[in-house]
């Protein structure tokens, strides 16, 4: 078990979220549903909470109620290897939500993330500033990061 695990609280779409998450993500799967009973202050028959692992990484949803809302103070960021890889989860994760700046958006569900390739954060920490300073230029520019555009303006093209 993980010393810590991120707590996303739903209105009453947990389950559908998850079982979302856990289809865009590889080595991803719903470990355990605790559903309210009859005295529960939920229907019947609903989910209370799911235990879920996102590439291993395990979460809890909870179906809470209204009261609370996602906000981008807390988002999660994917990391990807490949354009493809941006391009598949910029495109699964914002369906039905809100496509942001610099590589952020909102899914359907309210939740922030962050789509960035690793070389990114490679270029950015380059020891050279000139070299950093024009790829975080080209960055904030962009929707979708684009790798290519990315590494243009890292060699200064």
């Amino acid at each position: 078990m993980q010393k810590i695990t991120p707590f996303l609280w739903f209105d009453n779409n947990a389950e559908e979220a998850v079982n979302f998450y856990v289809s865009l993500f590889k080595n991803s799967k719903v470990l355990s549903i605790t559903r309210y009973g009859e005295a529960g202050p939920g229907p019947a028959g609903t989910v209370l909470t799911a235990a879920f692992q996102l590439q291993g990484q395990e979460f809890i949803a909870l179906n809470g109620g209204p009261q609370f809302k996602f906000s981008e103070a807390i988002s999660f960021s994917v990391n990807c290897e490949t354009q493809e890889e941006v391009d598949q989860y910029w495109e699964k994760l914002s369906e039905g939500g809100e496509k942001g700046r610099c590589g952020w958006l909102k899914d359907k569900y309210g939740l922030s993330w962050q789509v960035n390739p690793v070389v990114l954060g490679e270029m950015l920490q380059d020891e050279d500033p000139e070299k950093a300073k024009r790829v975080m230029e080209a960055m904030l520019q962009m929707d979708e990061l684009d790798i290519e555009t990315l590494k243009k303006a890292y060699e200064g093209r």
